[in-house]
Protein backbone atom coordinates (compact mmCIF):
# COMPACT_ATOMS: atom_id res chain seq x y z
CA UNK A 1 0.00 0.00 0.00
CA UNK A 2 1.16 3.45 -0.87
CA UNK A 3 2.13 5.56 2.29
CA UNK A 4 0.11 8.61 2.46
CA UNK A 5 1.91 11.40 0.59
CA UNK A 6 3.69 13.75 2.33
CA UNK A 7 3.45 17.68 1.86
CA UNK A 8 6.44 18.75 -0.71
CA UNK A 9 8.93 20.45 1.85
CA UNK A 10 9.15 17.06 3.54
CA UNK A 11 9.50 15.32 0.31
CA UNK A 12 12.40 17.54 -0.77
CA UNK A 13 13.73 17.08 2.88
CA UNK A 14 13.40 13.48 2.16
CA UNK A 15 15.63 13.92 -1.09
CA UNK A 16 18.42 15.96 0.57
CA UNK A 17 18.64 13.85 3.37
CA UNK A 18 18.98 10.72 0.91
CA UNK A 19 21.81 12.23 -0.65
CA UNK A 20 23.98 13.52 2.21
CA UNK A 21 23.29 9.83 3.99
CA UNK A 22 24.48 8.56 0.50
CA UNK A 23 27.22 11.29 -0.19
CA UNK A 24 29.08 11.65 3.58
CA UNK A 25 28.25 8.88 5.40
CA UNK A 26 27.43 5.53 3.32
CA UNK A 27 31.59 5.65 1.35
CA UNK A 28 33.00 5.76 5.39
CA UNK A 29 30.75 3.13 6.46
CA UNK A 30 33.32 0.21 6.06
CA UNK A 31 36.09 2.09 7.67
CA UNK A 32 34.29 3.43 10.74
CA UNK A 33 32.95 -0.57 10.97
CA UNK A 34 36.79 -1.89 11.37
CA UNK A 35 37.57 1.23 14.06
CA UNK A 36 34.61 0.46 15.97
CA UNK A 37 33.40 4.33 15.56
CA UNK A 38 32.28 7.01 13.27
CA UNK A 39 34.42 10.32 12.87
CA UNK A 40 33.48 13.41 14.55
CA UNK A 41 32.81 15.20 11.55
CA UNK A 42 30.17 13.40 10.95
CA UNK A 43 28.54 15.29 13.61
CA UNK A 44 29.41 17.94 12.15
CA UNK A 45 28.53 17.81 8.79
CA UNK A 46 25.10 16.98 10.13
CA UNK A 47 25.26 19.96 12.11
CA UNK A 48 26.24 22.03 9.49
CA UNK A 49 23.12 20.83 7.20
CA UNK A 50 21.02 21.49 10.01
CA UNK A 51 20.04 17.56 10.45
CA UNK A 52 20.75 17.66 14.56
CA UNK A 53 18.25 18.58 16.75
CA UNK A 54 15.66 19.91 14.37
CA UNK A 55 13.24 20.43 17.08
CA UNK A 56 14.90 22.99 18.76
CA UNK A 57 13.35 26.46 18.71
CA UNK A 58 14.59 29.08 16.61
CA UNK A 59 15.68 31.28 19.53
CA UNK A 60 18.15 29.13 20.36
CA UNK A 61 19.47 29.32 16.81
CA UNK A 62 17.62 25.86 15.93
CA UNK A 63 15.38 24.76 13.27
CA UNK A 64 11.77 25.09 15.69
CA UNK A 65 10.44 21.70 13.58
CA UNK A 66 8.37 20.03 15.93
CA UNK A 67 6.48 17.77 13.69
CA UNK A 68 8.00 14.16 14.13
CA UNK A 69 8.36 13.21 10.29
CA UNK A 70 11.56 14.97 9.59
CA UNK A 71 13.18 12.77 12.23
CA UNK A 72 11.18 9.37 10.50
CA UNK A 73 12.80 10.60 7.40
CA UNK A 74 16.07 10.88 8.56
CA UNK A 75 16.02 7.42 10.41
CA UNK A 76 14.62 5.56 7.23
CA UNK A 77 17.35 7.21 4.52
CA UNK A 78 20.04 6.22 7.42
CA UNK A 79 19.18 3.30 7.52
CA UNK A 80 18.51 2.83 3.62
CA UNK A 81 21.53 4.96 2.53
CA UNK A 82 23.72 5.52 5.23
CA UNK A 83 25.22 3.88 8.22
CA UNK A 84 23.01 2.39 11.18
CA UNK A 85 25.79 3.32 13.67
CA UNK A 86 25.77 6.41 12.76
CA UNK A 87 23.86 7.64 16.14
CA UNK A 88 22.66 11.22 15.65
CA UNK A 89 19.17 10.15 16.65
CA UNK A 90 20.44 9.22 20.31
CA UNK A 91 21.90 12.71 19.74
CA UNK A 92 18.96 14.23 18.76
CA UNK A 93 15.83 12.49 20.24
CA UNK A 94 17.23 10.43 22.59
CA UNK A 95 19.51 12.51 24.89
CA UNK A 96 19.24 16.48 23.70
CA UNK A 97 14.99 16.08 24.68
CA UNK A 98 16.12 16.13 28.41
CA UNK A 99 17.73 19.55 28.16
CA UNK A 100 14.44 20.35 26.63
CA UNK A 101 11.98 18.84 29.42
CA UNK A 102 13.84 19.21 32.48
CA UNK A 103 17.10 21.41 31.43
CA UNK A 104 17.27 24.89 33.45
CA UNK A 105 17.25 28.32 30.72
CA UNK A 106 21.37 28.19 31.43
CA UNK A 107 22.12 25.11 30.70
CA UNK A 108 19.73 25.22 27.55
CA UNK A 109 21.69 28.58 26.49
CA UNK A 110 25.03 26.57 27.48
CA UNK A 111 24.96 23.72 25.83
CA UNK A 112 22.41 23.92 23.05
CA UNK A 113 25.14 25.64 20.54
CA UNK A 114 27.38 22.80 20.84
CA UNK A 115 24.60 20.23 20.39
CA UNK A 116 23.09 22.19 17.59
CA UNK A 117 26.80 22.34 15.41
CA UNK A 118 27.82 18.85 16.56
CA UNK A 119 30.51 19.79 18.55
CA UNK A 120 29.20 18.89 21.21
CA UNK A 121 28.00 14.88 21.06
CA UNK A 122 25.62 13.27 23.34
CA UNK A 123 25.42 10.01 25.09
CA UNK A 124 23.09 9.31 28.35
CA UNK A 125 24.62 7.10 30.72
CA UNK A 126 21.89 4.39 32.52
CA UNK A 127 23.12 0.57 32.53
CA UNK A 128 25.56 -0.83 34.46
CA UNK A 129 26.93 -4.45 34.83
CA UNK A 130 24.07 -5.20 37.44
CA UNK A 131 21.25 -3.09 36.39
CA UNK A 132 20.21 -2.90 32.96
CA UNK A 133 16.03 -2.69 32.68
CA UNK A 134 16.03 -2.74 36.39
CA UNK A 135 17.28 1.15 37.34
CA UNK A 136 16.36 0.23 41.38
CA UNK A 137 19.21 -2.18 41.15
CA UNK A 138 21.54 0.97 40.25
CA UNK A 139 24.77 1.49 42.46
CA UNK A 140 26.07 4.56 40.91
CA UNK A 141 26.38 6.84 44.05
CA UNK A 142 26.22 10.84 43.97
CA UNK A 143 26.74 12.63 47.39
CA UNK A 144 25.53 16.36 48.37
CA UNK A 145 28.55 18.19 49.54
CA UNK A 146 27.20 20.96 49.72
CA UNK A 147 28.21 23.12 46.97
CA UNK A 148 28.94 20.39 44.78
CA UNK A 149 27.94 16.69 44.85
CA UNK A 150 30.18 14.03 44.37
CA UNK A 151 29.92 10.91 42.02
CA UNK A 152 31.27 7.75 42.20
CA UNK A 153 30.31 4.53 39.88
CA UNK A 154 30.98 3.13 37.03
CA UNK A 155 28.27 2.90 33.39
CA UNK A 156 28.64 0.13 30.75
CA UNK A 157 26.66 -0.30 27.24
CA UNK A 158 27.12 3.45 26.92
CA UNK A 159 26.29 4.24 23.11
CA UNK A 160 28.60 7.16 22.00
CA UNK A 161 30.41 6.80 24.79
CA UNK A 162 33.82 7.58 23.67
CA UNK A 163 32.67 10.65 20.95
CA UNK A 164 30.48 12.26 23.89
CA UNK A 165 31.40 15.51 25.30
CA UNK A 166 28.77 15.83 27.65
CA UNK A 167 27.16 12.93 29.38
CA UNK A 168 23.75 12.61 30.91
CA UNK A 169 24.26 10.19 34.34
CA UNK A 170 21.95 8.94 36.30
CA UNK A 171 22.67 8.11 39.73
CA UNK A 172 21.12 6.96 43.28
CA UNK A 173 21.35 10.22 45.98
CA UNK A 174 19.32 8.85 48.14
CA UNK A 175 20.43 5.63 49.68
CA UNK A 176 17.05 4.71 51.25
CA UNK A 177 14.95 5.04 48.10
CA UNK A 178 16.05 2.74 45.37
CA UNK A 179 13.93 5.38 43.06
CA UNK A 180 15.55 8.24 44.37
CA UNK A 181 17.42 9.15 41.16
CA UNK A 182 19.38 12.00 40.05
CA UNK A 183 20.33 13.23 36.59
CA UNK A 184 23.70 15.27 36.12
CA UNK A 185 25.31 16.37 33.10
CA UNK A 186 28.67 15.48 33.48
CA UNK A 187 31.43 17.25 30.69
CA UNK A 188 34.52 15.76 29.05
CA UNK A 189 37.52 16.72 31.21
CA UNK A 190 35.62 16.39 34.11
CA UNK A 191 38.62 15.14 36.70
CA UNK A 192 37.93 12.00 38.02
CA UNK A 193 35.58 11.23 34.61
CA UNK A 194 37.44 8.42 32.64
CA UNK A 195 36.52 6.13 29.40
CA UNK A 196 37.09 2.58 29.67
CA UNK A 197 37.72 0.39 27.12
CA UNK A 198 35.70 0.35 24.19
CA UNK A 199 33.42 -2.82 23.78
CA UNK A 200 33.46 -5.00 20.39
CA UNK A 201 29.94 -5.92 19.73
CA UNK A 202 27.69 -8.57 17.59
CA UNK A 203 26.75 -5.87 15.35
CA UNK A 204 26.51 -2.35 14.70
CA UNK A 205 30.33 -2.23 14.83
CA UNK A 206 30.56 1.41 13.78
CA UNK A 207 28.61 2.40 16.58
CA UNK A 208 31.52 3.21 19.71
CA UNK A 209 30.18 1.49 22.79
CA UNK A 210 32.14 2.08 25.91
CA UNK A 211 32.28 1.63 29.95
CA UNK A 212 32.41 4.81 32.14
CA UNK A 213 33.77 5.49 34.90
CA UNK A 214 33.41 7.95 37.77
CA UNK A 215 35.90 8.48 40.73
CA UNK A 216 35.00 11.51 43.14
CA UNK A 217 33.70 13.37 40.44
CA UNK A 218 32.87 16.91 41.57
CA UNK A 219 29.70 18.03 39.83
CA UNK A 220 28.40 21.65 40.57
CA UNK A 221 24.98 21.91 41.60
CA UNK A 222 24.30 23.93 38.14
CA UNK A 223 24.98 20.51 36.22
CA UNK A 224 21.68 18.93 38.02
CA UNK A 225 19.14 18.34 35.31
CA UNK A 226 15.72 18.42 36.51
CA UNK A 227 14.72 17.86 40.31
CA UNK A 228 16.63 16.14 42.51
CA UNK A 229 15.67 12.43 43.70
CA UNK A 230 13.22 13.06 40.49
CA UNK A 231 15.26 11.19 37.52
CA UNK A 232 13.45 7.71 37.40
CA UNK A 233 10.52 9.71 36.72
CA UNK A 234 12.64 12.32 34.27
CA UNK A 235 13.75 8.83 32.05
CA UNK A 236 10.21 7.17 32.16
CA UNK A 237 9.09 10.25 30.69
CA UNK A 238 10.59 9.82 26.86
CA UNK A 239 9.86 6.14 26.40
CA UNK A 240 7.19 6.07 24.40
CA UNK A 241 9.09 8.44 22.26
CA UNK A 242 12.12 6.01 22.62
CA UNK A 243 10.15 3.07 21.36
CA UNK A 244 8.20 4.49 18.81
CA UNK A 245 12.28 5.81 17.51
CA UNK A 246 12.74 2.00 17.79
CA UNK A 247 9.70 1.22 15.79
CA UNK A 248 10.51 3.26 12.86
CA UNK A 249 14.15 2.08 12.89
CA UNK A 250 13.29 -1.13 12.85
CA UNK A 251 10.86 -1.12 10.06
CA UNK A 252 13.59 0.79 7.68
CA UNK A 253 15.70 -2.03 8.67
CA UNK A 254 13.47 -4.79 7.56
CA UNK A 255 12.73 -3.22 4.62
CA UNK A 256 16.23 -2.75 3.56
CA UNK A 257 16.61 -6.37 4.43
CA UNK A 258 14.05 -7.00 1.98
CA UNK A 259 15.73 -4.74 -0.71
CA UNK A 260 18.62 -6.70 -0.82
CA UNK A 261 17.28 -10.35 -0.62
CA UNK A 262 14.76 -9.23 -3.55
CA UNK A 263 17.61 -8.42 -5.67
CA UNK A 264 19.38 -11.42 -4.63
CA UNK A 265 17.13 -13.80 -5.51
CA UNK A 266 16.04 -12.01 -8.94
CA UNK A 267 19.69 -12.67 -9.67
CA UNK A 268 20.67 -16.39 -8.27
CA UNK A 269 19.89 -19.40 -10.29
CA UNK A 270 19.64 -22.73 -8.75
CA UNK A 271 18.88 -25.89 -10.49
CA UNK A 272 18.75 -23.60 -13.89
CA UNK A 273 16.01 -21.37 -12.64
CA UNK A 274 15.82 -17.95 -11.05
CA UNK A 275 15.50 -17.60 -7.76
CA UNK A 276 12.56 -15.98 -7.30
CA UNK A 277 10.67 -17.86 -9.64
CA UNK A 278 10.85 -20.60 -6.90
CA UNK A 279 7.51 -21.05 -4.79
CA UNK A 280 9.09 -21.27 -1.74
CA UNK A 281 11.30 -17.96 -1.85
CA UNK A 282 8.01 -16.07 -3.71
CA UNK A 283 5.91 -17.57 -0.86
CA UNK A 284 8.32 -16.41 2.00
CA UNK A 285 9.29 -12.74 0.57
CA UNK A 286 5.17 -12.22 0.13
CA UNK A 287 4.29 -12.87 3.41
CA UNK A 288 7.06 -10.72 5.01
CA UNK A 289 6.29 -7.96 2.39
CA UNK A 290 2.62 -7.69 3.57
CA UNK A 291 3.86 -7.95 7.44
CA UNK A 292 6.12 -4.89 6.54
CA UNK A 293 3.46 -3.34 4.15
CA UNK A 294 0.87 -3.47 7.67
CA UNK A 295 3.51 -2.70 9.74
CA UNK A 296 4.03 0.43 8.26
CA UNK A 297 0.58 1.77 8.64
CA UNK A 298 0.69 1.14 12.45
CA UNK A 299 4.31 3.35 12.87
CA UNK A 300 2.49 5.87 10.50
CA UNK A 301 -0.42 6.04 12.84
CA UNK A 302 1.46 6.20 16.07
CA UNK A 303 4.10 9.06 14.48
CA UNK A 304 0.35 11.13 13.57
CA UNK A 305 -0.55 10.60 17.28
CA UNK A 306 3.04 11.12 18.55
CA UNK A 307 2.56 14.47 16.80
CA UNK A 308 -0.68 15.20 18.65
CA UNK A 309 0.76 14.98 21.79
CA UNK A 310 -1.30 11.54 22.04
CA UNK A 311 0.90 8.44 21.98
CA UNK A 312 0.23 5.99 24.32
CA UNK A 313 3.16 3.53 26.51
CA UNK A 314 0.90 0.71 25.21
CA UNK A 315 0.56 1.16 21.36
CA UNK A 316 4.46 2.56 21.76
CA UNK A 317 5.30 -0.75 23.13
CA UNK A 318 3.33 -2.88 20.27
CA UNK A 319 5.42 -0.47 17.72
CA UNK A 320 8.22 -1.53 19.23
CA UNK A 321 7.55 -5.47 19.74
CA UNK A 322 5.88 -5.89 16.49
CA UNK A 323 8.47 -3.80 14.39
CA UNK A 324 11.57 -5.61 16.57
CA UNK A 325 10.41 -9.40 16.08
CA UNK A 326 9.58 -8.18 12.10
CA UNK A 327 12.75 -7.45 11.71
CA UNK A 328 14.54 -10.35 12.99
CA UNK A 329 12.02 -12.83 10.75
CA UNK A 330 13.42 -10.72 8.08
CA UNK A 331 16.61 -10.34 8.40
CA UNK A 332 16.96 -14.30 9.25
CA UNK A 333 14.92 -15.35 6.09
CA UNK A 334 16.77 -12.98 4.05
CA UNK A 335 20.47 -14.82 5.22
CA UNK A 336 18.45 -18.09 4.67
CA UNK A 337 17.41 -17.29 0.94
CA UNK A 338 21.03 -16.11 0.31
CA UNK A 339 22.19 -19.61 0.97
CA UNK A 340 26.22 -19.42 2.32
CA UNK A 341 26.60 -16.28 0.60
CA UNK A 342 24.49 -14.55 3.40
CA UNK A 343 26.76 -16.39 6.00
CA UNK A 344 29.85 -14.21 4.18
CA UNK A 345 29.83 -10.31 5.54
CA UNK A 346 30.66 -9.10 1.89
CA UNK A 347 27.01 -9.18 1.43
CA UNK A 348 24.70 -6.62 3.18
CA UNK A 349 22.26 -9.38 4.79
CA UNK A 350 24.81 -10.43 6.77
CA UNK A 351 25.98 -7.58 8.56
CA UNK A 352 22.05 -6.72 8.41
CA UNK A 353 21.80 -10.04 10.62
CA UNK A 354 24.18 -9.02 12.83
CA UNK A 355 23.21 -5.45 13.44
CA UNK A 356 19.81 -6.60 13.71
CA UNK A 357 20.06 -8.79 16.90
CA UNK A 358 19.75 -5.60 19.82
CA UNK A 359 16.82 -4.51 18.59
CA UNK A 360 14.66 -6.71 20.21
CA UNK A 361 16.84 -5.50 23.94
CA UNK A 362 17.44 -2.08 23.58
CA UNK A 363 14.60 0.84 24.28
CA UNK A 364 12.84 -2.45 26.10
CA UNK A 365 12.93 -5.92 25.70
CA UNK A 366 10.70 -7.91 23.54
CA UNK A 367 9.50 -9.30 26.87
CA UNK A 368 8.88 -6.08 28.73
CA UNK A 369 6.95 -5.32 25.94
CA UNK A 370 5.06 -7.91 26.31
CA UNK A 371 4.49 -7.41 30.03
CA UNK A 372 3.62 -3.46 29.25
CA UNK A 373 0.94 -4.52 26.76
CA UNK A 374 -0.67 -7.80 28.94
CA UNK A 375 -0.70 -4.62 31.71
CA UNK A 376 -3.00 -3.19 29.38
CA UNK A 377 -5.03 -5.37 27.85
CA UNK A 378 -5.55 -8.19 30.84
CA UNK A 379 -5.24 -5.97 34.03
CA UNK A 380 -7.34 -3.52 32.85
CA UNK A 381 -10.96 -2.78 34.24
Amino acid sequence: MQRLPLEPELELFRDSVSKFFQTEIRPHSERWREAGIVDREAFLKAGEAGYLCMWIDERYGGLGLKDFRYEQILMEENTLHGDTGYFITLHSRLVAPYLQHFGSEEQRQRYYPGILSGKTILAIAMTEPDAGSDLAGMKSRAEDKGDYWLLNGSKTYISNGILADLVIVAARTDPGNAHAVTLFLVERGMEGFERGRMLKKMGMKSQDTAELFFRDVKIPKSHVLGQVNRGFYHLMQGLAEERLIAAVGNLAGARAAMNVTREFVRNRKVFGKRLSQMQNTRFKLAALDTEIDIAQVYVDRCVEQHNLGKLGATDAARAKLYTSELQGRMVDEGVQLHGGAGYMEEYPICRMYQDERIHRILAGTSEIMKEIIARSTLDAD
